[in-house]
């Protein structure tokens, strides 16, 4: 019989608090730009975070109350820098009727043993060039965006160099408390509204667009899986344990699907924030670093009930401080991405041709270029392969 109240400890506790500052402080700037791409209103915003924070929490706490082992739940940030490439060509209840084919799909993928064995078979240098192409933007408009704010954006860089050397768990938390402070410092700040309140769910009523669903569904899904999920299963591994993959897709999918209509876009298991709680550092002993899981869930309670203010915190920073964080945040996934593509000799100039192509940021039949990367890339990659049996080449 399950205890009524987890063995807590201040190291499980301590964890289980600094993860969701990590992983809020960090990339909430990118899901708010993931929202101003798609027309997103201040409302349909700030719901957006209220209902991924609320499906991470609900799937997190009782898959880790289920198991008994610390199931840390995120937002997909790739997945976010996804949304955000769009840049205004697509609209809200479109992009929302994409979260939706992607939450079924997850479900499937927990479901089907099949399904996940497929989505598995895709080489992991192709995968890994499409989500590079997609963040390659984020990081070079930090150096774009220098020349007209310098006072602002240089020494966020500098700090955040510095920081990631020392703690690099906690650099991006610095940099948003540094961004905010120099903000205000330098009078760049505009005002904030007078009322804030308790933050508010918003319905978004789906549009299933083909192009849509192909074109951002699609992509989204599978940087999701390869660049979320299965990082999160191997952080789970590596900390001694045994994660139930196909249940924890499963919850993953179905509160996806719950809070899609809300505007959220895709629920899933976390990293760099698991890897916080699921680590020897929340606990000697992994079977007691579990409660770390449960503290972490209600401090995403606190924040789902204050997004509003988050939004609007934000909604009064410049743009430059915006995309400074947003590309420090995804600097690390782009070089972590760029590894995987070029690691692999046989598979290297597919890759980088779907690299180009997903960073192009084309549209054709109103289909993305996160789409057509992978394509180009896979078609490139075959056409090797084919021509090494036949013996050209």
């Amino acid at each position: 019989m399950a205890p009524l109240m987890p063995p807590f400890s201040l190291s499980t506790f301590t964890a289980g608090i600094v993860a969701p500052l990590v992983g809020f402080a960090g990339t909430v700037a990118l899901v708010i730009a993931a929202a101003q791409a798609v027309g997103a209103t201040p409302g349909q915003t700030t719901s957006w975070i209220v209902g991924i924070c609320l499906a991470q929490t609900i799937g997190g706490m009782a898959l880790t109350w289920r198991y008994k082992m610390p199931i840390i739940m995120a937002w997909s940030t790739p997945g976010a820098a996804l949304i955000a490439a769009t840049g205004g060509t697509i609209a809200m209840p479109q992009a929302v009727g994409a979260f939706v084919l992607v939450a079924l799909m997850i479900i499937a993928t927990g479901l089907i043993r099949p399904v996940g064995d497929l989505v598995a078979r895709i080489p992991p240098a192709i995968a890994s060039a499409m989500l590079a192409g997609v963040l390659f933007k984020f990081v070079v408009d930090v150096a774009l965006a220098a020349p007209g704010t310098p006072l602002l954006v240089l020494p966020l860089v500098a700090i955040f160099l510095v920081a990631r050397l020392i703690h690099p768990a906690s650099a991006m938390l610095v940099v948003v408390a540094a961004g905010v402070a120099l903000t205000y410092g330098l009078g760049l700040a505009g005002p904030l509204p007078r009322e804030l309140g308790l933050s508010r769910l918003e319905w978004v009523t789906p549009v299933f667009d083909p192009g849509v669903l192909v074109g951002l569904g699609l992509p989204l899904y599978l940087v999701t899986m390869a660049a979320q999920n299965l990082p999160g299963l191997a952080v789970l591994r590596a900390n001694g344990y045994n994660p139930p993959v196909g249940p924890i897709l499963t919850v993953t999918g179905i509160v996806s699907l719950i809070s899609a209509p809300f505007g959220s876009h895709t629920s899933n298991l976390a990293a760099i924030t698991a890897a916080i709680c699921a680590g020897p550092d929340a606990h000697p002993d992994r079977d007691k670093r579990w409660p770390a899981g449960i503290v972490y869930g209600i401090a995403f309670l606190l924040i789902a009930a204050f997004a509003g203010s988050f939004v609007a915190l934000f909604a009064a920073m410049p743009k430059a401080l915006i995309t400074t964080i947003a590309g420090l945040a995804l600097a690390g996934a782009l070089m972590g991405a760029l590894s995987i593509a070029m690691g692999d000799d046989r598979a290297r100039f597919p890759a980088i041709l779907s690299f180009a192509t997903a960073a192009s940021g084309v549209s054709v039949f109103g289909v993305g270029a996160a789409f057509w990367g992978l394509g180009v890339g896979l078609v490139a990659l075959g056409v090797e392969r084919i021509c090494h049996k036949i013996g050209i080449g």
